[in-house]
Order: C-alpha cells, then structure tokens, then sequence
C-alpha cells in the first residue's frame, strides 16, 4: 500500500550493532548518528538495555539496533543483558559483528558464536578501533574472513574503521544505504530512536555515576526514575541511584553530598542538552541489597527474563 504522506522512494534499512563489552557499539554508533545519544564510559558493560535508534541520508532511512555486549556471567543480571544482545537481531536486515583489532581477532569471533548460541543471517564484519593499529593494511583479515565463514556462514563482508577518526566510515554508511530497501520510514516526524526522554534520563545519569565511580561499585548501580514531569519550557526530574550496600551509599553520596552533586550536576547538563529543556534533577541514593537478583527491580529496569534465568527475588 502506499503511504501518501511519505515520499514514494523512501527507503529503509535496519542493522544491528552486536559484539562483546567495550568493543566499541555505543561509540561507532554515535558516530553515524552524529551526536552522543548511546551511553559510553571507559568501562565495558556500560550498555545494559537494546534499543533503536536512527539517522537518515538523503532519503534512506537507518536504524541501527544497540545492544549489550555478549560476556560469560553466571549472574542473572547478566544472563538478562546477554539476552538483550540476542534479541538485537530479531528483525534485522542485517547484522553487524564488532571486533576489536586491538585484541586478539579470531577468540573473539569463537566466543562470540559460542555466546550467542544462534545462527545468524545477513552478517557484515566492522572490525573497529583501526586507530590504534600502527599497519592496518599489513593484517591478513581477507584470510580472517575466510576462516571465520566457517562459524558464520553468511559474512558477505567486512569493514576496518575507527569511530575516534571516521576512518572508512562512509564506506559502511554507503554500503548500507545501497543494501537498503524501498519503503516507508519508520521514523518519519524526526524521531531519533524508538526510547523516550525518561529512558535517556536514566542513561545518562547511570553515565556519570559510571565514570565518576571507581572499582566496582559502578556495577552494583542502577538507576530508577521515580517521577518525570514536563511543564512549560521546564522539566522536573526525580532519581534513585540504587546501590548494593550501605557501605556503597556513603561511597556515592560523598563527602557532605559531593560526589552525588557532581553527578546531578554533569547529568542534568546531559539531560538538557538532550531535551533542549532546563531540567531540575533531584537524585537521592537507595540501598536495595542484592538488586541484581530482584526480578522486580530488574523488570523496573527493562530486563524481562532471559530463556537460561534463574528463579529470583521478588518485590520485598
């Protein structure tokens, strides 16, 4: 049928981004996208929730799939982000495997099929961080293809690019827009991704939370949004970061309240910028012992149960 609103050559295209923790997903995506809208810390795991988000050329609409990175973990909170990343290629058009030239590559492609446990369809390679290589063109990745087709039978190609520089990145935004098929958009009114303001809200808070954080802690943080009012040209925001342990609410609480001010202060300045709005961010620390086992928490989060789930906590 055809939609009368849209141009009648529209065309469309969805990929997902998929790859082990810290591969570089968030960063090659915000690349394409042109501005900072997936989450990246200089820790892996920062990614916790798929989502879809868009960019359009000309009249090609992309839509690229985030996911969590793929990583062995006998945790349930983990089964749940592993489950995430599967779930990335549900109705894609093609899927996209990030690995890191930086590491050592054919691991990465054994312990990614190992962990995703599924054929996939249409695959191209994005090997990433070509920046940090000294002779790119002296790897033998051609044979690289040729031995991993095994695993992956339907590679049709491969790209070598660096989301720091943009080395090659019009490449694969050119392959992707002459793969693209002719439809309506399903982003049409200037949509960028299929998640709200609340769930970037979230994100974003958990990002600063990330980087000012050391050790451990990050990973034992999760972030609710308890209340999201927009009135007028303002929007008022109200915030738990849940923590594992008391000892950890005093960690990022600070000092008299510096650390969570600083991390109010930085994520309302991301949250603004997001939004094009002032925001009034009120964030308060809860300890919820072992949260990371809570199905309740863990459904408030966006992470419904994976196939290989444990039996876990209720709301108490």
């Amino acid at each position: 049928m055809l939609i009368t609103h849209q141009h009648p050559h529209n065309k469309s295209i969805m990929a997902s981004v998929l790859g082990a923790p810290n591969v570089g997903k968030s960063s090659l995506i915000n690349y394409l996208l042109g501005q900072d809208l997936s989450v990246v810390t200089h820790k892996p795991q920062t990614t916790r929730n798929k989502f879809q988000c868009v960019f359009t050329i000309d009249r090609t609409e992309v839509i690229l799939v985030d996911t969590p990175g793929l990583h062995r973990s006998s945790l349930e909170i983990n089964k749940r982000y592993n489950e995430q990343a599967r779930e990335g290629a549900f109705g894609a058009d093609i899927n996209l495997i990030l690995i890191d030239l930086t590491k050592e590559i054919m691991s990465q492609f054994t312990d990614f099929k190992d962990l995703y446990g599924k054929e996939l369809d249409k695959t191209w390679v994005i090997f990433t961080k070509s920046d940090r290589i000294s002779d790119v063109e002296s790897l033998p990745l051609d044979e690289v293809i040729d031995k991993v087709k095994a695993l992956f039978p339907k590679i049709e190609k491969y790209f070598v690019v660096s989301s720091l520089k943009g080395e090659n990145m019009h490449l694969l935004t050119g392959a992707l827009c002459d793969e693209a098929k002719e439809g309506p958009h399903l982003y049409p009114n200037g949509a960028v991704s299929n998640k709200n303001e609340r769930f970037f809200a979230t994100e974003y808070i958990r990002q600063q939370a990330f980087e000012m954080l050391k050790d451990e802690i990050p990973y034992e943080v999760a972030v609710l949004i308890e209340d999201f009012k927009t009135k007028g040209e303002d929007s008022f925001i109200a915030a738990s970061i849940i923590v594992n342990r008391p000892s950890q609410r005093a960690i990022v609480v600070g000092k008299k309240g510096s650390v969570i001010k600083e991390i109010g202060i930085r994520a309302r300045k991301r949250i603004e910028e997001m939004t094009g709005r002032k925001i009034h961010l009120n964030l308060h620390v809860k300890v919820s012992p072992k949260w990371y086992k809570n199905n309740f928490i863990l459904e408030e989060l966006g992470l419904p149960r994976a196939v290989d789930s444990a039996r876990v906590w209720k709301s108490q």
